[in-house]
């Protein structure tokens, strides 16, 4: 699936099943929200922290899906073409970052 197939799925999906948008501020409080759940199964996994017994059954993959689902309710909110900005994105990030990674010393 590319990128401007997933915002065209979400948006059908939400005009046939979600009905409608939760605006703009409440998409925003959710992605917060997934996000989180993320950095909680990561903190977890990969930090020092335990899983409780009742976390021990969580997907980071399907919490990953849910953070992308609600980025893109708010790219077809706002008007955003993700695929296009993700390019201009990675431009901005060859020009600026050409030679700063190969130069850092903390990454050799």
């Amino acid at each position: 699936m590319t990128i401007a197939e997933a915002q065209e799925t979400v948006d059908q999906w939400i005009k046939n099943t979600g009905i409608r948008y939760f605006n703009e501020l409440t998409n925003t409080a959710i992605l917060m929200e997934e996000v989180g759940e993320v950095a909680r199964i990561m903190s977890r996994k990969y930090g020092e922290q335990s899983f409780k017994k009742s976390d021990e059954a969580v997907d980071l993959a399907d919490e990953m899906a849910d953070v992308l689902f609600v980025l893109i309710c708010l790219a077809n909110q706002t008007g955003i073409d993700l695929t296009d900005a993700m390019e201009k994105n990675l431009i901005k990030k060859t020009i600026r970052d050409t030679d700063r990674h190969k130069n850092n010393e903390k990454l050799k």
